[in-house]
């Protein structure tokens, strides 16, 4: 993707209501998903973002009601973020400071490669590759400000 339209603080930029659009593409079977929602970015009461994410799934035709939760806290530099899984457990880390921030996350013995794009105020982009011994995934996901 690269390029970006800077986020001098991503906690500030994202506070808020985003619609989702999601599309999931196992790349080893060729099958693929979609995903439809809401992302509702809120205060924490110690400072930072809880992340709620609500909406459809649809897999191989069949839709299912879906939602997960993270944590966005203040990142190491100011202006950043250290995104948390709802247990608490470290997820990666978010600089949008350019625009546009890569990272990845170990899972297991897969690899989480992150890459996010921020296209204007009210547009942002999270691309996922996943690659391990048993997933071969692309994730791509489309931010909208709800205004």
């Amino acid at each position: 993707m690269g390029g970006g339209w800077p986020v001098p603080d991503v906690l500030a930029h994202l506070r808020g209501r985003w619609r989702v659009e999601r599309d999931v593409h196992d790349r080893a079977s060729g099958a693929r998903g979609h995903f439809e929602g809401v992302t509702v970015f809120s205060d924490l009461p110690d400072g930072g973002l809880l992340h709620e994410e609500t909406g459809t799934f649809t897999w191989l035709g069949t839709p299912r009601p879906a939602a997960r939760t993270l944590r966005f806290l203040p990142g190491a530099e100011p202006g950043t973020a250290d995104v948390r899984f709802a247990d608490g457990r470290p997820f990666h880390d978010l600089d949008l400071r350019t625009g546009h921030h890569v990272t990845d996350h170990p899972c297991a013995a897969d690899l989480y490669r992150g890459e996010f794009t921020v296209r204007d105020a009210d547009h942002w982009r999270s691309v996922w590759r996943v690659g391990g011994p048993a997933k071969d995934l692309l994730l791509s996901t489309d931010y909208v400000r709800e205004t």
